[in-house]
C-alpha cells in the first residue's frame, strides 16, 4: 500500500525539493534528540546541519541523509549527565577520528559480512523504534509538571491531522508527481491548522529553532591521560554505533536505488562531519534511516537533496525559525508514520515459516534487540548467532568413508572442512581398535581450516600411534606437516598432488 517508489535517476528540481522535505521533518527530530542526551535543542540542529552537509558533499552514498540520531543519543546521557557537555563534545571529536581511521584502513567492507537476516532485523527494529520514538508526541505536561498521554479532543485533533497527512502522501502522487507529496502534506496540514485556528501541538511547542551560526572552539576539558580515559570508552562505542548504523543504512538505499554505494569512503565523510561538530558544538551523529528514506521515497537521489536539506535546516535556524514553529507536529509525525510503514520488512512475516528456523530467529533476536538496546549491540549479537550457527551447519557436513583395499589396509577418505566446530565430529568417524595395522586417511577432497584441525589430526595420530598401528596421512599441504608435532613424519608430501592452500594458525604468522 505504501511502497517506496525508488529510482536510479537523479534529478536536481526532485533532489531540491526532497531536501526541503527531509528539512523540515529533520528539526523535530534533532530537538528530539538533543533531549534525549540531555543538551540543548541547537546542539542537536546544529549537529544535523553539519554532520548532514559533509557526508552529503564527501559521503559515499548520494541520497543518504545524515543527522543527530537516538541511537548515539543516548549513549550520551551518562556522559553528558556525570561530566557536562565539554566532554560530549571531546568525545564526539575522538569518534570521529576513529571513523576517519576506519576509512582509511578499508574496515568498511565488512560490513559485507552482515547476513540478510540481520538487515531484515535491523530495518525492522529501526522501523519499531522510529514509531515508538513518535509516541512521546501524544504527550502533554499537566498542572504538576508531569507528562501525560493526551485525552480528548486534543487526541482526537491529533490523530485526525496525522491520518490526513499520511492520506495526502499516499494519495497525492496518484495526481501528481511533480512535487514531493511529502512536502504537499506538511504545508497543507499546516496552513488547515492556521487557517481554521485548530488547538494542536506546534514544533515551537517544544522548543524555539532560533539561533546564529556555529562557532568554533576547542573543547573546554583537560588534556590529560585522565581525561582520555572518560571519553575513550564512549568514543568507541558512538564510532561503533554510527558507522554500523550508516553502513546498514547505505546498503539499504544501496538496494532501494539499484545502486552501490562506497563503505569506506562513507566512513571517512562520517568521520570528518564527527571531528567538525567537536570543534563546533554539534552532539555529533551518523546516518539516519528514517530521513533517507523520506528523501528516497521523495524522489532525492543525488547529492543536492543533502545538501539541500542540511542548507535548509540553517536557513530555518537563522531566518525562519517563527515560521517553522508553526508546523503541527501532527504533520510530522504522520510522515514519520509512513516512514515506519515503508521501511519495516512486512514480507518477514510471510517468509518466517519459509525460511530455516535459525535465520527466522536473527531476524527475531536482532529486532527485539535494536528495540531494547542498541543497533551496535543488535548487529554484533545478530552477527555472532549467525556465525555460530553457519559452523554449526558446516561441523555436521564432514565426512569420513570407511572401506578395505586389496592389500587389507583400512582406507579412510574424508571430505568437507577440518576446523574447529567439525573437529569433535571428523575424530567420532574413525574406529582405531577395528581397523587394520596398515591404515590410509585421503584429505585430497579435505581442507584443513585452522590450528584447531592440525591438533585433530595430531591426536588421531596419536591414537593409532599408541596401538602400534602404521598411519599414512595423504595429499596434505606442506603448512599442515610444519604444524603437525605427533603426525608430522607420517604425512606422504607429492609435490605435483598435493592442495596449495593457507591454515589460520599464529605458529605461521
Amino acid at each position: 500500500m505504501f511502497e517506496l517508489h525508488a529510482s536510479k535517476v537523479s534529478n536536481m528540481k526532485n533532489d531540491v525539493l526532497s531536501g526541503l522535505t527531509v528539512a523540515l521533518a529533520l528539526v523535530p527530530e534533532a530537538v528530539a534528540f538533543a533531549f534525549v542526551a540531555g543538551v540543548e535543542p541547537l546542539v542537536g540542529l546544529y549537529a544535523a546541519f553539519m554532520v548532514g552537509l559533509i557526508t552529503a558533499i564527501f559521503g559515499g552514498r548520494p541520497g543518504m541523509i545524515s543527522g543527530a540520531t537516538g541511537a548515539m543519543a543516548v549513549v550520551m546521557v551518562s556522559l553528558v549527565a556525570i561530566h557536562g557537555v565539554e566532554y560530549l563534545f571531546a568525545t564526539v571529536l575522538l569518534t570521529g577520528i576513529l571513523q576517519i581511521l576506519a576509512g582509511v584502513f578499508k574496515l568498511g567492507k565488512f560490513i559485507r559480512l552482515v547476513p540478510h537476516p540481520v538487515m531484515l532485523g535491523f530495518v525492522n527494529g529501526l522501523a519499531i523504534v522510529i514509531f515508538l520514538a513518535q509516541l512521546g508526541q501524544f504527550k502533554v505536561t499537566n498542572s504538576a509538571g508531569e507528562l501525560e498521554w493526551m485525552q480528548g479532543a486534543p487526541l482526537y485533533i491529533m490523530a485526525g491531522l496525522i491520518i490526513l497527512t499520511m492520506a495526502i502522501i499516499h494519495l497525492f502522487p496518484k495526481l501528481t508527481k511533480a512535487v514531493p507529496s511529502t512536502l504537499v502534506a506538511i504545508v497543507s496540514v499546516s496552513v488547515l491548522v492556521f487557517a481554521i485556528d485548530l488547538d494542536t501541538k506546534l514544533v515551537g511547542d517544544v522548543a524555539s529553532i532560533a539561533g546564529g551560526l556555529p562557532t568554533f572552539s576547542i573543547p573546554d576539558v583537560p588534556f590529560t591521560l585522565e581525561t582520555f580515559k572518560i571519553i575513550l570508552p564512549f568514543a568507541l562505542v558512538l564510532a561503533a554505533i554510527g558507522l554500523i548504523e550508516s553502513l546498514l543504512t547505505l546498503t539499504l538505499i544501496d538496494e532501494l536505488t539499484g545502486t552501490r554505494g562506497q563503505s569506506n569512503k562513507e566512513c571517512v565523510a562520517q568521520g570528518a562531519a564527527n571531528t567538525v561538530n567537536g570543534f563546533f558544538g554539534g552532539m555529533g551523529g551518523c546516518a539516519m534511516i528514517g530521513q533517507s528514506m523520506i528523501n528516497v521515497n521523495s524522489g532525492g537521489r543525488g547529492r543536492a537533496s543533502g545538501i539541500t536539506a542540511a542548507l535548509a535546516l540553517l536557513g530555518f535556524i537563522l531566518f525562519t525559525s517563527d515560521l517553522i514553529e508553526q508546523i503541527p507536529l501532527a504533520a510530522l509525525v504522520g510522515v514519520m508514520f509512513i516512514v515506519v510503514i515503508g521501511t519495516f520488512e512486512w514480507s518477514s512475516f510471510r517468509i518466517l515459516n519459509k525460511v530455516p528456523k535459525a535465520d527466522a530467529f536473527v531476524i527475531i533476536l536482532v529486532s527485539g534487540v535494536t528495540v531494547y538496546s542498541d543497533l551496535a549491540v543488535a548487529v554484533v549479537v545478530g552477527v555472532i548467532v549467525s556465525a555460530l550457527v553457519f559452523a554449526w551447519e558446516h561441523a555436521k557436513q564432514i565426512r569420513v568413508t570407511r572401506s578395505l583395499t586389496e592389500s587389507g589396509s583400512t582406507y579412510y577418505e574424508v571430505d568437507g572442512a577440518i576446523f574447529f566446530g567439525s573437529i569433535a565430529n571428523f575424530l567420532e568417524q574413525f574406529t582405531p581398535e577395528d581397523d587394520s595395522e596398515d591404515v590410509i586417511v585421503e584429505f585430497k577432497n579435505a581442507r584443513v581450516v585452522d590450528h584447531s584441525a592440525i591438533e585433530a589430526i595430531d591426536t588421531l595420530a596419536e591414537r593409532y600411534l599408541s596401538r602400534n598401528k602404521t598411519m599414512h596421512l595423504k595429499h596434505l599441504n606442506e603448512e599442515c606437516k610444519l604444524l603437525l608435532e605427533k603426525a608430522d613424519k607420517l604425512v606422504e608430501l607429492n609435490v605435483i598432488e598435493d592442495p596449495d592452500y593457507h591454515i589460520v594458525s599464529d605458529k605461521l604468522a
